[in-house]
């Protein structure tokens, strides 16, 4: 326990510089949305009146149940979801072009050359020509100056045919992202990071134009695959402005109970092993053993963790922050790395580009 704790907290630290009616409303939604490309409701519509006095005076226990070991858990198939996805969105973008002759463009900005962000853009630049995409990069050396990727951005801010920009994070340590991430359009910010997108995803009865992809994905996943969220206890492993706390914020707005454990957190099994929806964003090759796991938990992992692997056609392998042979012993569904969370990620960003430019051409 302590071992892991003390791993948390040192790979944290460094990444760091009610009810019935809502859930019949959930489920007509899902009906009502099948034919649309995400089964994801407006987050206004999930609003309630957040009366916690009548919900605790009437509480009643509930019976204890015998628990089991599922040594068979379902594989939740992200990258099928992620194809069905953009297999939508190819077909808008064929009408929109079709209709009016522009297609939705993104932008990304690279700094420096690290082996994760270029596998990352690569992805993103294979599926944009999948959908059709236009696609643009502008790449800086990774001593460059703040102002020079203020400027790129301003640039992409300008251009019309650029509906979408992204900042490949994270950036060198000497850069204050905030600042950069500021300086982006709120119209074009399709990663969901400007600080308004994040304002309004934190506050009920506010909708923000656009949500961070990785959280996007994890509810997307969790909606498709029919686990039930409203009044579930959630737990987020990792609190990064990336992943930990925008899926933090999203499960809230969901109606899940949530928690979330970071570097300081003690006991971090225990907390865990209450989750009946646990998501692993941590960064952390297999920190969450088989007995993190409440018995029939719903896991999703977000980690992706390279790994030497010298029988691997390039030296290594990609594992996540979930031992995944321990899981699927007791979880009662999980992700898997690769092919899980990763796919709907980037799926979801070309979902929010493609909203992006619907709404800068007026394209119904």
């Amino acid at each position: 326990m302590i071992t892991l704790k003390m791993t948390l907290r040192r790979m944290l630290s460094e990444r760091r510089r009610s009810n019935n009616k809502l859930s019949r409303a959930l489920s007509l939604s899902q009906i009502h949305h099948a034919s649309r490309t995400t089964w994801s409701p407006p987050l206004v519509s999930l609003d309630l009146l957040d009366d916690c006095s009548s919900t605790f005076t009437h509480s009643h226990a509930a019976p204890i149940q015998k628990c089991t070991v599922n040594d068979n858990a379902r594989i939740i198939d992200g990258r099928s979801a992620a194809e069905e996805i953009k297999s939508s969105i190819a077909i808008e973008v064929s009408r929109m072009k079709e209709s009016i002759g522009k297609v939705p463009g993104l932008a990304v900005i690279l700094v420096g050359r690290g082996q994760d962000s270029l596998a990352y853009v690569r992805n993103k630049i294979m599926a944009c020509h999948e959908v059709g995409f236009k696609f643009s990069i502008a790449e800086l050396p990774e001593n460059c100056t703040e102002e020079e990727v203020c400027d790129a951005l301003s640039n992409y801010n300008k251009d019309a045919s650029i509906h979408g920009i992204l900042v490949q994070l994270p950036l060198p340590q000497h850069f204050d992202a905030g600042k950069i991430l500021n300086v982006l359009s709120l119209e074009k910010d399709v990663d969901g990071f400007h600080t308004l997108n994040i304002g309004n995803l934190a506050i009920q009865g506010r909708e923000p134009l656009f949500i961070p992809c990785t959280a996007k994905g994890c509810i997307e996943l969790l909606l498709r695959s029919d686990v039930e969220i409203v009044g579930k206890r959630a737990v987020v492993i990792g609190r990064s402005n990336i992943v930990g706390l925008p899926t933090f914020l999203l499960l809230q707005r969901h109606h899940a109970t949530v928690s979330i454990v970071h570097a300081y957190s003690e006991n971090p099994e225990i907390i865990a092993r209450e989750a009946d929806i646990l998501v692993a964003a941590a960064g952390v090759p297999n920190l969450v053993r088989g007995s993190w796991l409440k018995p029939g938990a719903v896991v999703l992992d977000v980690g992706i963790n390279p790994i030497e692997d010298p029988e691997s056609e390039h030296g290594y392998r990609l594992i996540g922050d979930v031992c995944f042979k321990e899981a699927v012993r007791i979880a009662s569904a999980v992700t898997p790395v690769p092919g899980g969370v990763g796919p709907m990620t980037v799926a979801m960003l070309l979902l929010n580009t493609l909203e992006a430019a619907k709404r800068a051409l007026h394209f119904p």
